[in-house]
C-alpha cells in the first residue's frame, strides 16, 4: 500500500516579501496621481507662510537700529548685533517675569483643570438637578468680555487686599478657564459608559473612589489637552494682567514687552528680540508636550 505525499510548500524569503511590500507600496503612491504633490505643495506654502513672521522676528532681533532705519525689516543684516537682547534682558528684568508669567500659568492650568473635573463629575456622572441650566450657566460665563469684568474684579481684588497681588490673576483666570473646562467636559461626562459606573458600584466604590479611579484614567487625555491649553492661554494674557498687576516685580512677560513701546519712538531691534525671546518659553513648552496633545486628540476621537 503506497502513499502519495504531496509537495510542501516552499516558504518565502523574507527579503523577497519585503521587496514585494515595499512596491506594492510604491505603485500606491505612484497611482495617487499628481494630486499628493499638489496637497504637500499646499502644505509647504502654509508652513512658510507661518514661519515667516518669525523669521523676519529673528532677522530683526540681530540688526542694529541704523541698519534697519536704513535698509527695512526685510532685508537681511550685515553683522550680528546683540545689544537689542541684552536691552531687553536688562531693561524688563526679563527672568523675574519669565517666573511669574511661568508660575501664574502653572498655577492656573493645574488649578483649572482640577476644578473642570470636580465641576464636569457632578455635572455629567451626578446629574445634579437643572444639568442643562448649569452647563448654559457656564457656557455664558465664556462668552462675557474681560472688559465687562475687569472693574469689579479689581475693585474686589482690592478690598479683599489682592491688589498688586499675582494670586489675584491667578484666581481670576482660574474661574475663567474652569468654565470654559467644566463646559467642555460635562459634555463628555454626559455621554460617559453607565456600565462602568454600575460595575464600580457593585464592586463598592463609592463617589470620591469612582471618580480617581474609574473616571479619571478615561478622561485623562483629555484633561491634559485642557492642561496645554490653559497653560498657554494663561501665558499669552494681556489685559487683565495689565491692570490687576502694577509694579515691576509682579507683572508678566507680555506687560514687559508692551513697556518697550513708547509714545513717539520705539526700539524696533530691542522689541523683536524681546518677543523672540519671550516666545521661546512657550514655544519649548508646546514642543514638549506635542507628544501628549496628539494623544489627547487622538484618544478624544477613538470611542
Amino acid at each position: 500500500m503506497s502513499t502519495t505525499l504531496e509537495n510542501p510548500p516552499v516558504a518565502t524569503p523574507p527579503s523577497t516579501t519585503r521587496r514585494a511590500v515595499r512596491a506594492t507600496v510604491a505603485g500606491a503612491r505612484h497611482r495617487r496621481g499628481p494630486g499628493r504633490w499638489l496637497v504637500l505643495a499646499a502644505v509647504v506654502l502654509v508652513a512658510l507662510a507661518v514661519l515667516s513672521p518669525m523669521v523676519i522676528m529673528l532677522l530683526n532681533a540681530v540688526k542694529s537700529p541704523a541698519e534697519y532705519s536704513q535698509n527695512g525689516p526685510l532685508s537681511l543684516p550685515t553683522e550680528l548685533y546683540l545689544d537689542g537682547l541684552v536691552n531687553f534682558w536688562t531693561r524688563v528684568d526679563f527672568p523675574v517675569k519669565l517666573w511669574n508669567s511661568f508660575f501664574i500659568s502653572a498655577v492656573v492650568s493645574v488649578v483649572a483643570c482640577l476644578l473642570s473635573l470636580l465641576n464636569a463629575y457632578a455635572i455629567g456622572v451626578g446629574r445634579i438637578k437643572g444639568r442643562m441650566w448649569v452647563v448654559l450657566l457656564f457656557l455664558l460665563a465664556n462668552m462675557l468680555p474681560q472688559e465687562a469684568l475687569i472693574y469689579p474684579l479689581f475693585d474686589m481684588a482690592r478690598q479683599v487686599g489682592l491688589s498688586n497681588s499675582q494670586w489675584s490673576v491667578i484666581i481670576i483666570f482660574t474661574a475663567i478657564q474652569s468654565a470654559f473646562g467644566t463646559y467642555l467636559l460635562a459634555s463628555v461626562l454626559g455621554t460617559f459608559p453607565p456600565a462602568l459606573l454600575e460595575a464600580a458600584a457593585l464592586d463598592g466604590a463609592g463617589r470620591w473612589r469612582t471618580l480617581w479611579q474609574v473616571v479619571f484614567p478615561i478622561v485623562r487625555p483629555t484633561l491634559m489637552v485642557l492642561m496645554i491649553f490653559f497653560f498657554i492661554w494663561t501665558w499669552n494674557e494681556f489685559f487683565i494682567p495689565l491692570v490687576m498687576l502694577t509694579t515691576n516685580d509682579t507683572q508678566t512677560i507680555p506687560i514687559a514687552l508692551a513697556s518697550l513701546q513708547g509714545d513717539r519712538m520705539m526700539d524696533a531691534p530691542t522689541t523683536n528680540a524681546g518677543a523672540l525671546v519671550s516666545l521661546l518659553p512657550a514655544l519649548i513648552f508646546f514642543l514638549i508636550f506635542q507628544r501628549t496633545l496628539t494623544r489627547g486628540v487622538t484618544a478624544g476621537a477613538v470611542k
